[in-house]
């Protein structure tokens, strides 16, 4: 069984992607992927470099972000060049590791996907667990995580899709609004009930 793990910023998701991990479940990570297809001698880098000039690499040939991130900030062109290099290595080196571990005998792998709606990935995954929290705690707790003014962390916010959205496109839900105890039964339960087998 493929999981399709995601939440909004501040709900809680790596925490429950971390739980999951510590119960020995297979886990594919949208952002750790992020970094592995843009690291030094990768073709990705190679055709971002191409792109965008020399001037995005560091001397030492990794990825400079600052550099790009000023590049495609407030150019749409740039950013569209840069998501069509990018997104499908991100795919396809997901499904490569989706791959190597059903082959290596996983029941069910995790994928952890922030965008996953975002990114319209919905077709990656058999279940789809959300991790919603209420917008006080999200608020709160993305203010006091990132040293973000109300304002501030408002805007990221709602530059995702409502969370309420996502839980009704969800197969399941956790709301991470308690205890970690609390969030790790409701995880359990949920496992128990797709009978998600490591």
């Amino acid at each position: 069984m493929i999981i399709g793990l995601t939440g909004s910023i501040a709900s809680g998701k790596s925490t429950v992607a971390a739980m999951l991990k510590e119960k020995g479940y297979a886990l594919v990570d949208a952002d750790a992927v992020a970094r592995q297809v843009v690291e030094p001698g990768t073709e990705t880098l190679a055709r971002i470099s191409r792109a965008f000039g020399e001037d995005v690499l560091q001397a030492d040939k990794t990825l400079n972000r600052e550099k790009l991130g000023a590049l495609i900030f407030n150019d749409p062109n740039s950013r569209k060049k840069l998501n069509d290099i990018i997104h499908p290595a991100i795919r396809q080196e997901m499904l490569r590791q989706r791959e190597e571990w059903l082959a290596n005998g996983a029941q069910t792998v995790i994928m952890d996907i922030p965008l996953l709606f975002e990114s319209k990935l919905e077709h990656f995954a058999d279940k789809i667990l959300v991790v919603s929290v209420s917008e006080e705690n999200q608020l709160a707790r993305l203010m006091q995580r990132n040293g973000l003014t109300a304002q501030d962390a408002r805007a990221r916010i709602s530059s995702q899709l409502p969370v309420s959205e996502k839980e009704k496109r969800a197969d399941a839900v956790i709301y991470n609004n308690g205890s970690i105890a609390e969030t790790e039964r409701q995880l359990e339960w949920i496992l128990e009930k797709w009978n998600a087998a490591v």
